[in-house]
């Protein structure tokens, strides 16, 4: 390390099946002491807070990571002590472990500029510089130095991993299968170790499920408990078979238990991290000093591991949705009736079930607001119109009572069909009404209805909750009905409609009622004050329709043909004998008229 260095950078990739990382600093010439820091972390170079040795104080100085995170890079931090000059000369081991053979040591990776364990430099200010300063070899070491063989951990053993089948049934929707299963044997003298392998992108979204059943019978009324161990990356065996702990000094993973009293036990983790999970089976038997190893008894466990999009389909009170937020893409719970949680089984701040009905009833019932406005169109022949108002009022009524959480939920038909149908009547109401209003030529009128009806079909396909749904129709159609009017004025030079009393007391009342009831909708009504809110909507857009609704038209003022008066006028007849030439000419002109 030259004197302008602080530090110098390592790392070496972990595979799998390691249980021992060993790294150690040798043969430190150029100081008196070595003052040297020796710092170590998994996936990333090392902080002030990370696992620290100092040489000056330990000789040998190694650290010793015992369960090193599989499949990852680990980094190799050495550090120059503050205000040491001059040029210090050392040498970096890394040994690692293999689990299934504990006797074999790999050896450490030397030289130095090797492509996994190329070092690098630290600045004095903290950045990091890419020049390359290997340490200097000592002149007596062997460029390939052979395995140096250590003594294992006490106890320490790799037992086999059994890998699981994955099977794909939907999006999030994931079983995986045991070989040989789902019945599995944990004997008394070694854990059972199985891997469950998550997908990147692809499994993150959803939910981890872990149950486990223990067969009671198989127990032979021995008093066995069986742990098991999910963790992810590497599996945790230690070699303490009375631990009953799932956790280590830098790993933490999730415990469960079964025994005869709690046979079954069940384990959610929602967005688990991808990788492979490790789940670690183990039964101990309970004495009086506490768990000890069983002897003779085989425990039979049903495991069952899967992946869902939802906690239980997010229960009665919530309803289960994949989202995507830029490319991923994941499932959520949406709870509703004050209901919260992963799975919607949060009830501290629940409605109750009397406010869950009553909000209900506000919900349909309000929809009878639509009868006047039915009564007012078929009295004024406007039986479409009346039609439209009949088909809004039912299936409005019937969504709300279909769109309800919890147990006040009563549905005729699929939840989708009565949305759409309830969408499509309101905004037809609003269609139908401002085209009536317009007083338009049939044939015309009959032509907007089946193009607005096709049209709003479109745009509720597109987006149902879209507030432009609403606004552009009702603009389009008040254009129309303004260039009506406009053009009826300008040819009858009075203002229409003409009466003040139809703008006194039908039209500005109804305008101020549609606009409030538009005011609500668009900015006052969230999922708090729903029930009661669009409640308020139905009952003002049904008021308006009954006071914007125009009266009956009045037959055309056009006259027809006047009906014939008798003794009146006269009557031209054709003599016969005239036509066939037997009527002398000179009385034809009398004989050929007849009067009457």
């Amino acid at each position: 390390m030259a004197p302008h260095n602080r530090s110098c950078l390592y790392k070496v990739f972990v595979p799998s099946y390691t249980s021992r990382v060993l790294v150690e600093v040798l043969r430190c010439r150029g100081v008196e002491g070595c003052p040297l820091w020796l710092r170590v972390r998994a996936k990333a170079p090392p902080l002030h807070n990370s696992t620290a040795l100092d040489c000056r104080e330990h000789t040998p100085c190694q650290l010793a990571l015992d369960l090193p995170f599989w499949q990852h890079w680990y980094y190799v931090l050495v550090e120059k002590h503050p205000g040491v000059p001059g040029t210090i000369s050392f040498q970096v081991t890394v040994q690692l472990t293999d689990c299934s053979r504990p006797s074999l040591v790999r050896p450490p990776f030397l030289p130095p500029s090797a492509s996994m364990n190329m070092p690098h430099s630290f600045g004095s200010a903290g950045g990091l510089a890419l020049e390359d300063s290997p340490p200097p070899m000592d002149p007596n070491s062997t460029k390939h130095p052979s395995t140096i063989p250590i003594a294992s951990p006490a106890g320490e053993r790799c037992w086999p991993v059994r890998p699981t089948l994955r099977n794909e049934l939907d999006t999030f929707s994931v079983h995986f299968y045991i070989f040989f299963g789902p019945n599995v044997s944990v004997p008394p003298d070694r854990p059972a170790v199985f891997v469950i392998n998550l997908l990147p992108v692809l499994d993150s979204g959803g939910v981890l499920n872990l149950e486990l059943r223990l067969n009671v019978s198989s127990l032979c009324g021995e008093n066995v408990t069986v742990f098991g161990c999910l963790n992810h990356e590497v599996p945790l065996t230690s070699g303490d078979n009375t631990s009953v702990t799932c956790a280590t000094e830098s790993l933490a993973g999730f415990l469960l238990s079964v025994n005869a009293t709690a046979s079954l036990s069940r384990l959610r983790i929602p967005y688990p991290q991808t990788g492979s999970w490790y789940l670690s089976l183990r039964s101990l038997c309970a004495t009086e000093h506490g768990f000890e190893p069983c002897t003779n008894v085989t425990a039979e466990v049903y495991l069952r591991a899967y992946l869902s999009p939802c906690i239980n389909d997010c229960g009665i009170y919530g309803q289960c949705k994949l989202l995507r937020t830029n490319n991923y893409l994941y499932a959520a719970c949406e709870c509703k009736a004050g209901w919260n949680g992963w799975g919607c089984t949060d009830n501290a701040e629940a409605f109750s079930y009397g406010f869950q009905l009553l909000s209900t009833l506000l919900l349909c019932l309000s929809n009878v607001m639509f009868v006047p406005p039915v009564a007012i169109a078929v009295r004024s022949h406007y039986l479409l119109e009346a039609a439209v108002y009949i088909f809004t009022m039912f299936f409005s009524t019937f969504y709300h009572a279909c769109d309800q959480p919890g147990i006040v939920v009563f549905c005729i038909m699929e939840y989708d069909v009565l949305q759409f149908c309830d969408f499509l009547g309101s905004l037809m109401s609003v269609w139908v009404t401002v085209i009536a209003m317009a007083r338009l030529q049939p044939v015309v009128k009959q032509v907007l209805y089946l193009l607005g009806a096709m049209l709003l079909s479109m745009a509720l396909q597109m987006d149902r909750h879209g507030l432009w749904n609403l606004l552009g129709p009702s603009l389009f159609a008040l254009g129309i009905m303004a260039i009506a009017w406009t053009a009826r004025t300008i040819r009858r030079r009075h203002c229409y409609p003409p009466t003040w009393k139809r703008w006194a007391f039908y039209l500005c009342p109804g305008a101020l009622i549609a606009a409030a009831a538009v005011l609500l909708y668009a900015f006052v009504e969230t999922e708090e004050n729903y029930f009661y809110i669009h409640s308020i909507w139905h009952l003002l857009i049904a008021g308006s329709v009954g006071f914007l609704l125009p009266p009956r038209s009045k037959p055309s003022g056009r006259l027809g043909p006047l009906p014939r008066r008798k003794g009146c006028g006269y009557q031209l007849c054709v003599n016969e004998q005239e036509e066939l030439g037997l009527v002398d000419p000179a009385v034809a002109s009398i004989n050929s008229i007849c009067t009457s």
